[in-house]
């Protein structure tokens, strides 16, 4: 017998939750469908265990500079296996908090993988579900390459479960999960190397921040090789790790290789050619602004869109969703322009809205750019003198701010007010206009000349 809801949601991550409570809080009988622990990627391998570890790399750099500040500190050790427990105890008691939180909320969980039987249908483990609304929300996976002996290497998913500090790491990648990685890792005792395929660092970012970011990763002792590709992987006789290269070059002696290369959709097992869900040549399912997928009734949101491959942006869109199905508005839907992101690189950088060359394709000559490159008063008594840039990008004869790129300390927390400016339409001069806050970095964004 077929049980029947309003919406079912394929996929208990941060879309899939998100749509179904925002649902159910209209009324809607929901049910999310997860054949892992809830949360998805960013609970449970992404965003949150990725955060603590960033914390504890920006600890232990704070360690190295308290001498400057005055305190004779004498650190023993790190103890990586103690952290490890801590972020898993932590992450575990997010789990748990969901599998209460849809209880008590009445929206029903169903452990299992979904395969699409019909539009209005999927069965999990021989039971089958109909529903008015199905909402596709499965998220992505790390990817490795075909690459002879990549199955030595681990990805983003195997770093959070190392059992110890590895002594010296290569990361193949340029994004911004491997630049996180070779961070946190660097911070906290590896050696560590970077493979880029090309030139740079975050190819896509603002060139302000991807440069500023490889010179402080360069200073803080990270090696990295651009135009690198990796042929081969061998295990060599004494269990490391050597790298042979397009180029003809021998890496050795490394204890982990990390792939982190870009994730793909987990479209392959839902069976969509039987509800006629169509994917593009990457997997992904193509949406218009609404999140409708080319079926009626039949949704898609989060990384298997493809689309701003963001947590915050797969609640929004789920959030957005639900208000339109249920919640009478008919119109709302999320924008995808103007979002920000934060990497939570050494030091960390945020932005939003056009880069600088984004700006110059669209606007042409007029396009005006004020940057400022300082060192913060923390780093004026420390021995490494970290800088911090920041750059805004403007428009027209109002000089409407459609960019704001910063990187250096506390650029994490600083842009989250500045986005929302930009959202609603900021000038340069409402930015001069507001009274800074001194001594702050933000205070730069708005006394820029």
């Amino acid at each position: 017998m077929t049980q029947h809801y309003d919406l079912i949601a394929v996929g208990g991550g941060s879309g899939g939750l998100s749509v179904a409570e925002r649902a159910a809080r209209y009324g809607a009988r929901c049910a999310v469908v997860e054949k892992g622990p809830l949360g998805g990627t960013c609970v449970n391998a992404g965003c949150v265990p990725k955060k603590v570890m960033w914390f504890g790399a920006s600890i232990a750099h704070t360690l190295q500079e308290a001498p400057s500040y005055g305190f004779d500190i004498n650190v023993k050790e790190f103890n990586w296996s103690a952290l490890k427990t801590a972020r898993d105890r932590y992450v575990h008691g997010i789990n748990d908090w969901y599998h209460t939180y849809l209880a008590d909320s009445n929206i029903d969980e169903i452990v299992g993988t979904a395969r699409f039987v019909d539009s209005r249908s999927v069965e999990v483990e021989g039971n089958t579900y109909s529903a008015d609304h199905i909402v596709i929300a499965p998220g992505g996976a790390p990817m490795v390459p075909h690459t002879p002996g990549a199955e030595l290497g681990i990805t983003s998913d195997g770093f959070f479960a190392l059992d110890e500090l590895p002594r010296r790491v290569a990361v193949v990648g340029s994004g911004y999960i491997a630049v996180e990685l070779a961070g946190m890792l660097n911070a906290l005792g590896s050696d560590v190397t970077m493979l880029l395929r090309r030139e740079h660092l975050l190819r896509t970012f603002d060139a302000t921040l991807r440069e500023n970011l490889t010179e402080e990763m360069l200073g803080d002792g990270i090696d990295i090789l651009a135009r690198t590709q990796v042929k081969q992987l061998v295990r060599e006789q004494d269990g490391s790790l050597c790298i042979l290269c397009e180029n003809g070059q021998r890496l050795e002696g490394f204890d982990e290789l990390i792939w982190a290369i870009g994730r793909f959709p987990l479209t392959q097992d839902l069976n969509l050619a039987a509800a006629g869900v169509p994917v593009d040549d990457n997997g992904y399912i193509p949406t218009d602004k609404f999140q409708q997928t080319g079926v009626a009734g039949v949704y898609a949101i989060g990384d298997v869109t493809g689309r701003a491959q963001l947590t915050p942006v797969a609640i929004a869109a789920g959030r957005r969703l639900a208000d339109r199905l249920f919640g009478g508005m008919q119109d709302r839907h999320l924008p995808y322009e103007n979002i920000p992101t934060v990497v939570f690189s050494h030091p960390p950088l945020a932005t939003v809205g056009l880069t600088e060359s984004e700006a110059r394709d669209i606007h042409g000559e007029a396009v005006k750019v004020y940057q400022t490159r300082f060192t913060a008063m923390y780093n004026a008594l420390t021995e490494r003198k970290q800088k911090t840039a920041m750059k805004l990008v403007t428009v027209g004869a109002q000089e409407r701010v459609v960019g704001c790129h910063v990187i250096g300390p506390g650029a994490d927390e600083m842009l989250q007010g500045f986005a929302v400016a930009i959202r609603m339409g900021a000038t340069k001069s409402d930015l001069d206009d507001t009274v800074a806050i001194h001594p702050t970095s933000a205070e730069e964004l708005v006394t820029m000349r």
